[in-house]
């Protein structure tokens, strides 16, 4: 099953059902009505930290694979999206947060109209 394949109005208005490489479903939609349910910061932590703001977990929300983590440093291949939607989208105002490990990225992006822009980091710090 694909991701994010918008063909037409249809499929956008209604939202893509597809699935990730564990096989969890994920739902995806450009128009979402106006009273879905959002969750909300502090429902079902995807990241913990300790007391003194150390990472504790990683979870991949989409496959809900554990992300190895010392030392308060991930510990294996995430990718974290923090994203604020502006004025011209139906998530006006909204902020969503996830992880996805390497696995589910790698699933993601190969269904990918365009490919992903990839250069080689010369300097590491």
């Amino acid at each position: 099953m694909p991701f994010f394949l918008f063909s037409d109005d249809a499929k956008r208005k209604q939202g893509l059902t597809g699935k990730c490489e564990k096989g969890n479903t994920l739902r995806v939609s450009l128009y979402a009505p106006k009273n879905r349910a959002i969750k909300r910061k502090g429902e079902r932590k995807m990241r913990k930290y300790k007391n003194g703001g150390q990472l504790e977990t990683v979870m991949c929300n989409c496959c809900g694979k554990k992300i190895i983590v010392s030392e308060g440093v991930a510990r294996e291949g995430v990718i974290s999206i923090n994203h604020t939607w502006d004025f011209f989208s139906e998530k006006d105002g909204e902020i969503h947060h996830f992880d996805l490990c390497e696995d589910c990225y790698d699933t993601m992006i190969q269904e990918f109209k365009i490919p992903v822009e990839v250069e080689e980091q010369l300097e590491y710090l």
